[in-house]
């Protein structure tokens, strides 16, 4: 099973001194992880797996670094605390009651045989949620994110208003992300509840590392494994001393924001997402 390992050592590869790994697969079946890459993942206290959501080669990439570094612990960004806990009594490996707890068909996340894999992978690790239900949303946006988080606030550092330049920059990501389509005067609650989830994950991590002692690996979409705005941000606010790294997975070489690890995988065919916004 052939791997291309490119080690970028230029301006672009590094992020306070983290050095880029860009891991390419040559071939459909090379799924495995290269074990350079499980090997440097295997000395954090936390990995953080990124993903594109409707990607099957990012989630059974997943799978096999799950496999390899066996957890204590693994948090997911799909699920709450009480489903996670529900876990405990279903056999991971058995799809079809994995899902029907879940009530993944409601769930709004992609088709379940996607992460079916990655749950079975989880297999003998404690299972903690970091799901904040769009529900909250209109909370969040009457109380204010950390109002809403609770008195644990200040610990990630959620309390504090972004710097002006971050802000404005994550507001026009939002407007992008949805197609130019949203009012203006919804970016700041969107910048607002994307900084809750990123805390509640974070959270659960440290929750999670102190059940379990760690390692804990954590399965989340790109945007909350950013080094730059998500989950590690949050993390290093808490606690400086977690090693935490974090994985990216991109699509044709596609993938914005700051990694210690990024792989890359086939873009997935898929309708415009704009159309949903006409």
């Amino acid at each position: 099973m052939k791997i291309l390992i490119d080690f970028v050592r230029n301006s672009a590869a590094f992020w306070g001194g983290a050095i880029v790994i860009c891991v390419t697969p040559v071939s459909p079946a090379a799924a495995a992880p290269d074990p350079d890459v499980v090997q440097l993942l295997a000395t954090a206290d936390v990995v953080i797996l990124g993903e594109v959501h409707d990607n099957p080669a990012h989630h059974q990439m997943q799978a096999d670094i799950l496999k390899a570094l066996a957890p204590k612990a693994v948090v997911w960004e799909m699920i709450t605390q009480v489903q996670a806990d529900g876990l405990a009594a279903i056999p991971l490996s058995d799809a079809s009651r994995v899902s029907a707890y879940l009530d993944w068909a409601g769930s709004g996340w992609p088709e379940f045989g996607l992460y079916a894999p990655v749950f079975a992978a989880a297999k003998g690790a404690q299972q903690f949620g970091g799901l904040v239900p769009r529900s909250a949303a209109r909370a969040v946006m009457e109380q204010g994110a950390a109002e809403f988080f609770g008195q644990e606030a200040a610990v990630f550092g959620l309390d504090r208003p972004l710097p002006d330049a971050e802000q404005q920059a994550r507001e026009a990501d939002q407007m992008a992300n949805h197609c130019n389509a949203l009012p203006v005067e919804m970016l700041p609650l969107m910048v607002e509840f994307q900084r809750l989830r990123d805390t509640v994950l974070a959270d659960a991590v440290v929750q999670a590392l102190q059940a379990t002692g760690g390692p804990v690996a954590v399965i989340t979409g790109n945007g909350h494994a950013r080094k730059d705005r998500g989950v590690p941000v949050y993390l290093a606010i808490a606690d400086p001393e977690i090693l935490v790294l974090s994985l990216g997975q991109a699509e044709a070489g596609q993938l914005s924001g700051v990694f210690d690890l990024v792989l890359d995988a086939k873009a997935v065919e898929r309708p415009d997402p704009c159309l949903a916004f006409q």
